[in-house]
């Protein structure tokens, strides 16, 4: 599985996130402050001040939901989420093509994740555009949904054509650093637990647990 896509809050909750992040007027800066020197030719948006009340307050709320999530745990097997960011985009904002950097001062960048605010019909364009080998996977999600994806994928932000668009990004440093071993873990721990929910406990259960185990313990770092 390349990349994820799940419902992380209600969105009755992105909302009141994004009213509140609307009313904020003092403490937006210019995206470029945190990009390196080549991304900072082509990121153009708004981000909010990591050290404003606000940001720390809604930085903590999305990192709790997502280390709460048994499905993102899975995925993700997180030993730290870092970096997040609340970003808003105008017309005419984007952020070309680019990678992450591996490594930032919060930490390592093995998954990146964009977790959309506000609904997709309150602006045009703004799709997160991940490529692939012979394609580009053009992704806009509804209020409340995240996408997890690998940080070793290049990826943009498509201009703004219209109205405003409210994110969290932000990146995880995963036990296990290789996509292809996470991928293996992750579907050998879902074949587990929906066998466990329909037949129950068994030995046979359990030595797969036991294997699941020994291999995270082997692949992590």
């Amino acid at each position: 599985m390349e990349y994820l896509t799940h419902s992380l809050i209600d969105k009755s909750e992105a909302q009141q996130i994004v009213k509140k992040l609307k009313a904020e007027k003092n403490s937006w800066q210019d995206g470029k402050k945190t990009a390196g020197s080549y991304a900072a030719k082509i990121k153009n948006n708004f981000q909010l001040d990591r050290n404003s009340e606000l940001s720390i307050e809604l930085r903590d709320i999305i990192s709790n939901k997502i280390i709460s999530n048994p499905l993102l745990k899975s995925f993700t097997l997180p030993s730290l989420i870092h970096g997040l960011m609340l970003t808003k985009s105008l017309a005419g904002h984007g952020y070309g093509i680019h990678i992450d950097n591996p490594y930032m001062p919060s930490g390592r960048s093995d998954l990146s994740f964009t977790l959309f605010l506000n609904d997709a019909k309150d602006y045009k364009g703004g799709e997160l555009c991940i490529q692939k080998f012979n394609k580009t996977e053009n992704i806009k999600l509804s209020a409340g949904e995240i996408i997890i994806y690998p940080s070793t994928q290049l990826h943009s932000v498509a201009e703004i054509k219209e109205g405003e668009r409210y994110v969290c990004v932000g990146w995880i440093q995963s036990y296990v650093q290789s996509n292809e071993d996470r991928n293996f873990l992750f579907g050998l721990d879902a074949g587990a637990k929906r066998l466990l929910s329909k037949h129950g406990r068994s030995d046979e259960l359990d030595l797969i647990f036991q294997a699941y185990s020994n291999l995270l313990r082997r692949l992590g770092d």
